[in-house]
C-alpha cells in the first residue's frame, strides 16, 4: 500500500507553477518525479556540513559511493539551505531555530508531494543538552515539549493561536530503538525532547548578552524540566 503526501491546502490546485523559494526549485523548472521520486527517507539537521557529511556516510553505506566522492548541493541556487541526495535518501539542512525549521519544512513537503513520493519516513538528527542522562546518549523522540513543558507548538496565523499536537510517530521510535538494541554501540532511550524560542535565556543560559535571573533560578528550571519528565 503507498502512502502519498497529502496537503492541507487547497490553493495550491489552483497555481500553475509552485516555486519553492529558498530551495531554489520550482515545478516550472524542475522535473520533481525525476529528481526526487524514489526518496523513501529524508534526514534533516541544522548545519549545511553536517547534512553534506552525513550523505557522504550514507552513500558508504549503501554502497553508492566512497571516500572521494562530491556530493553536489541540490539548492546551490540559494544559501539559505543546503540539500544533498544518495539513492532514496534526502539530506537537508534547516538552519537554527523554530521559524527556520518551519520554512524549510513547508517547502520539503510540498517537494515530496510534487514528485508523488510515497511511504516516507522523515527524521530529525542532531545534538542537545541532556537532564539526568548520561553525556553521549542518544534520544529517540516521543514528545517535543515547549519551554513550559507541555507537549505542544503555539503558531499564530491571522492574529489568532493556533495549537498543534507534538507527538512524534511511536512506531518509528520503536524501530530505531530496536535498530540501537540490535548495534548495541551506545546508550539510547526513548524520551522527551525541549525545544525553546531562544538559545540563550529560553534555555536558561547564563552567557547570554542578556541575563535576568541567578544561577540557582536556572538550576530550580532544570529541576521542574527533569521532574516533568
Amino acid at each position: 500500500r503507498e502512502n502519498f503526501i497529502h496537503l492541507h491546502n487547497p490553493h495550491l490546485e489552483k497555481m500553475k507553477e509552485d516555486i519553492l523559494y529558498h530551495f531554489a526549485l520550482g515545478t516550472g523548472t524542475h522535473d520533481f518525479p525525476a529528481l526526487f521520486g524514489d526518496v523513501k527517507f529524508v534526514c534533516v539537521g541544522g548545519s549545511p556540513s553536517r547534512m553534506k557529511a552525513f550523505i557522504a556516510y550514507i552513500a558508504e553505506e549503501l554502497g553508492l559511493g566512497g571516500p572521494g566522492c562530491d556530493y553536489p548541493n541540490i539548492c546551490v541556487g540559494t544559501d539559505r539551505y543546503a540539500m544533498y541526495k544518495v539513492g532514496p535518501v534526502l539530506s537537508v539542512s534547516h538552519g537554527m531555530g523554530i521559524p527556520s525549521i518551519s520554512i524549510m519544512l513547508h517547502e520539503l513537503i510540498k517537494l515530496l508531494h510534487h514528485a508523488k513520493c510515497s511511504n516516507i519516513t522523515i527524521i530529525r538528527i542532531g545534538t542537545s543538552g541532556g537532564i539526568g542522562l548520561e553525556p553521549g546518549s542518544v534520544v529517540i523522540t516521543r514528545q517535543s515539549v515547549d519551554a513550559t513543558f507541555k507537549p505542544q507548538f503555539e503558531q499564530v496565523i491571522l492574529g489568532k493561536t493556533v495549537i498543534r499536537s507534538t507527538n512524534l510517530d511511536e512506531e518509528l521510535a520503536k524501530e530505531l530503538m530496536q535498530c540501537s538494541q540490535e548495534m548495541s554501540q551506545f546508550n539510547t532511550v526513548i524520551g522527551n525532547t525541549m525545544c525553546t524560542l531562544d538559545f540563550y535565556e529560553g534555555q536558561g543560559r547564563l552567557d547570554g548578552a542578556i541575563c535576568l535571573y541567578s544561577e540557582e533560578e536556572k538550576l530550580q528550571y532544570l529541576k521542574e524540566a527533569y521532574d516533568s519528565g
